[in-house]
């Protein structure tokens, strides 16, 4: 567990948006009026397909591993920005505390840093210059309490305890060599990476039998590394988010699979013979209805 950092101990800063560079920039320039140092200022990403929830939940929580105590972390993934949808910093037993939408994004994260309370964050406690719309909290609410909170003032500074609205990633499930879960997160490659955790797989299958969403099953190969696979090849391997991942070698699995985040995936693990490898000539997913 890590330590909690002493009071008034400055901290780290992490955004992590949907919003894009320019955006992002406006964000910053107000955390640096606020008194963050710039190398204290760690962009984790920008570039989040926007509007997506529990996506970005998944990602935040992965991307965070491994900062220290003393960090605040910024989430702004927002689709409900000047809506009833309330704005929160919530404090955690591991030290980090974060702030963003309560919409789910911070959730993951915070149950497994161990969530000891959110706290609304009041405008009128944070403001550092007039607000311009309602567009925007990320610049106009979620920085300035983020600046506050790297100086040293407590969550509870900003405003009531409040619940977290309730929100979770898709369990996946498995009976036997059978196994459902579906697409967490499309990466900039085109790889698929599904919730299925990679050790149930085990080390000793050499192909597996995969159904994307309403598509006929296929058998894939299972590799250890994309360079097995073959440049242009299709299959199944464990990714660096310890989860069964489905790529193309120097490819995009996203288009070839006609695959997206939130499609249906079922695993059965062995041989099975009345798959087709998708790595046949003739051999295509049909196109989602």
């Amino acid at each position: 567990m890590a330590r909690r950092p002493r009071p008034g101990r400055a901290r780290f800063v992490t955004l992590t948006s949907d919003v894009g560079s320019a955006y992002a920039a406006q964000m910053k320039a107000v955390l640096v009026s606020g008194g963050v140092a710039p190398g204290r200022i760690v962009d984790l990403t920008h570039d989040l397909p926007a509007h997506g929830v529990a996506e970005a939940a998944f990602l935040l929580r992965e991307m965070a591993r491994g900062f220290p105590a003393a960090t605040v972390h910024v989430a702004v993934v927002d689709p409900g920005v000047g809506g009833p949808r309330r704005s929160v910093a919530v404090a955690t037993r591991a030290g980090p505390i974060l702030v963003g939408p309560d919409n789910g994004v911070l959730v993951p994260l915070a149950e497994e840093l161990g969530s000891l309370g959110a706290h609304r964050i009041d405008p009128a406690r944070v403001r550092f210059r007039k607000r311009v719309g309602t567009t925007f909290d990320g610049r106009d609410l979620f920085a300035p309490a983020a600046a506050l909170l790297a100086g040293g003032m407590d969550p509870a500074g900003l405003g009531p305890r409040v619940p977290l609205t309730r929100f979770a990633l898709p369990v996946p499930r498995r009976a036997g060599r059978r196994t459902t879960g579906e697409v967490l997160h499309v990466d900039r490659f085109g790889n698929l990476i599904t919730n299925i955790p990679t050790r149930w797989v085990g080390g000793s299958s050499r192909r597996i039998s995969v159904r994307l969403g309403g598509a006929r099953r296929v058998e894939l190969p299972w590799v250890r590394s994309y360079e097995a696979l073959g440049r242009g090849k299709v299959g199944a391997l464990g990714s660096s988010f310890g989860l069964v991942e489905l790529a193309v070698a120097e490819g995009r699995a996203a288009e070839r699979l006609r695959a997206n985040v939130g499609m249906p995936v079922e695993l059965d693990v062995g041989r099975t013979p009345a798959s087709t490898s998708a790595n046949a000539k003739s051999a295509r997913p049909r196109k989602r209805p």
